[in-house]
């Protein structure tokens, strides 16, 4: 074996695994680039940022491009106390948002003045075959400290073979001044293509806040 080779076997375990002592600054002096897969695997298609909207809407780029898409709902300020921000799924590029839903919410909670806490189901907010908007937080309030913020994430939604299955976790400034870890799982049961998704608020604008897509590879 030469000096060279036996030089780069010592730098390598049996199970090749390549020790620190074989990477320096002259190892990437004559690097170009990387290769895509040192990714995370995370794209970002599109934002929107609200500004006393009636609602959020994405109507392009849910494509088979993407096994998941993520929406992350950042700061979103209710115009109106009280009220629910939602989400419902259109399989006609927007022109209605009715896709028929199952899902299960729960959610624990904790008052600012630790009078209460509790982790319960939340009946009132699941869906059973409805094509009513789902709550993704309920009860946001509108002073100036308030808001709620999360993460939808939708898998497969250009399948034309299975329904559309999605997980939501946000977290909310409430009117009641506590602070919940609300918690929504489901899917939309439709065999058609999901091509675009809308969010707003059960009552009044949106007054602020931003909505990011990310694909998933």
């Amino acid at each position: 074996m030469g000096a060279i080779a036996r030089s780069a076997a010592n730098l390598i375990t049996t199970s090749g695994v390549v020790l620190k002592g074989a990477v320096n600054n002259d190892s990437f002096d004559n690097v170009t680039a990387l290769p895509s897969s040192f990714g995370d695997g995370i794209t970002l298609i599109s934002s929107q940022t609200a500004s006393s909207s009636a609602s959020i809407s994405f109507t392009s780029g849910l494509t088979s491009t993407y096994k998941a898409y993520k929406f992350v709902f950042s700061n979103m300020h209710p115009a109106t106390d009280n009220t629910d921000f939602t989400f419902n799924m259109s399989t006609d590029g927007g022109s209605n948002y009715n896709v028929t839903k199952t899902t299960t919410t729960f959610r624990p909670y904790h008052f600012e003045n630790d009078s209460a806490t509790e982790l319960a189901y939340t009946t009132a907010e699941d869906l059973a075959q409805s094509t009513a908007f789902q709550i993704l937080t309920p009860f946001v309030g509108n002073d100036n400290d308030q808001q709620c913020s999360g993460i939808l994430t939708l898998f497969n939604p250009a399948s034309t073979t299975y329904v559309k299955h999605f997980l939501s976790r946000g977290v909310i400034s409430s009117y009641h001044d506590l602070t919940t870890d609300h918690h929504v799982a489901g899917y939309g049961n439709t065999t058609s293509a999901v091509n675009a998704i809308q969010f707003k608020f059960s009552s009044g604008n949106i007054d602020a806040g931003t909505i990011y897509m990310y694909g998933i590879k």
